[in-house]
């Protein structure tokens, strides 16, 4: 007899309670993005492979190592999204004019071929927020805002918002050839990946995890050093709106964000009830060519998995008990049943949250079905009840049982 088949590695189901505290996440963050005026767009999970390549660069780590690529049978390259801008860029970008001030979020699931890990899976959550529009210190101000709102929603525990600045287009060049020299003369005491990374993206070695390159990049000059007057004062202002917004953060001149299409405003989250791998998310502002078309955004996402660990196990408890209790429906005989199958309907319309057995079970059977399902209450009717045109109610809270009149269950359930 063959086994039970299983979730694929880094892959899982997700059941009550926890669905109801995705839920519960979910609804809360629609209700915020609505307030800031965002509109809900859902893209393939299935994208052509040249939608990453050209958006998130070659040297990428997605990119080089993590993407689920594969090849249709008519030849095509796709793959599983590995994060969600680019899929949203892709269709903004056939827009036109609406695409301008487009202002759009996503949910859903995305897929990287990475070792599974603490809040880190290969089938993995996203929430995020793409803010269309050419680059303003207001607008970015205003997105990391609206991140802190959602974590105000979620009743997260103390986060920190690290900001800094890649500075414009013009000054990378002078960025990059400046870190290179800094760097020329300790690349052999770099991680093999680093010294790879001088030639192909020497932003990320600012990132590397490696203890020793870690203390190599301490003793750097902040890529601040070589941003022209104007990039420093649009960094200025940022600052100065999160100010006005009553946003808290720090400025981490360390942070770089690897992804190539990456200018001006960028930031990470972190939270200490995540331990020692504390990122909870990651934005920033953008310039990325799809096709022709040429868009500017800011923007974040937000790993669900992440935030699902920061939540305490009490939040977590809190948000998985549903607002309506369940009421469960016992029949005594097959008279009964088919009445409860009328009164459920009733309840039903009423909002309340009704379950009943369809199956002919006995009395005692179905009283320990309650119990299972966590009824708050139960009620009960055999012969004498449809006669008299009553129910018995028993609260299972503490087992005590009265008897009610059909024309006032409504009315008592739903107080």
């Amino acid at each position: 007899m063959s086994a039970i088949p299983q979730p694929l590695q880094g892959m899982s189901d997700i059941i009550s309670p926890e669905v109801e505290v995705w839920q519960t996440l979910e609804t809360r963050a629609r209700e915020v993005l609505a307030r800031f005026d965002f509109r809900e767009v859902r893209t393939p999970i299935v994208e052509m492979a040249s939608v990453y390549l050209h958006s998130l660069g070659d040297t990428s780590d997605i990119v080089q190592k993590q993407m689920y690529a594969f090849e249709t049978r008519g030849g095509k390259q796709v793959c599983l999204r590995p994060e969600g801008t680019a899929g949203v860029m892709r269709h903004l970008a056939g827009r036109g004019q609406e695409a301008q001030d487009a202002r759009v979020y996503y949910m859903g699931p995305m897929f990287r071929a990475e070792r599974p890990q603490a809040g880190r899976r290969r089938q993995f959550h996203q929430l995020g927020v793409e803010c269309m529009g050419p680059p303003t210190p207001e607008q970015d101000a205003e997105v990391i805002a609206l991140q802190a709102a959602l974590f105000e929603a979620w009743e997260l525990g103390p986060v920190s918002f690290q900001l800094n600045t890649r500075g414009s287009p013009e000054d990378f060049p002078r960025i990059l050839e400046g870190l290179r020299g800094e760097l020329e003369a300790r690349k052999s005491d770099l991680c093999e990946d680093c010294q790879r990374r001088m030639d192909s993206n020497v932003l990320r070695v600012l990132d590397c995890k490696v203890p020793g390159c870690k203390e190599i990049v301490q003793e750097l000059s902040p890529i601040t050093t070589w941003m022209d007057p104007a990039s420093l004062e649009y960094f200025d202002r940022v600052r100065k709106t999160l100010d006005l917004l009553k946003v808290p953060y720090e400025v981490n001149p360390l942070l770089v964000r690897g992804l190539d299409y990456y200018q001006h405003s960028i930031w990470e989250v972190t939270s200490t009830a995540l331990g020692a791998q504390d990122a909870l998310s990651g934005g920033g502002r953008y310039r990325m060519a799809m096709g022709k078309a040429e868009l500017e955004g800011v923007g974040f996402g937000i790993g669900m998995e992440r935030v699902l660990l920061a939540l305490s196990e009490a939040q977590q408890a809190k948000f998985s008990v549903d607002a309506k209790p369940l009421v469960m429906l016992v029949a005594q005989n097959d008279a009964a049943r088919e009445a409860n199958l009328s009164l459920a309907a009733d309840l039903r319309r009423a909002g309340l949250r009704v379950r009943m057995d369809l199956t002919g079970k006995s009395m005692k059977a179905q009283m320990k079905a309650a119990g299972r399902q966590n009824a708050a209450t139960v009620l009960i009717r055999g012969e004498a009840e449809l006669t008299a045109g009553t129910v018995q109610w028993r609260d299972m809270s503490n087992s005590e049982q009265q008897e009610v009149t059909l024309e006032k269950v409504v009315g008592l359930l739903v107080k």
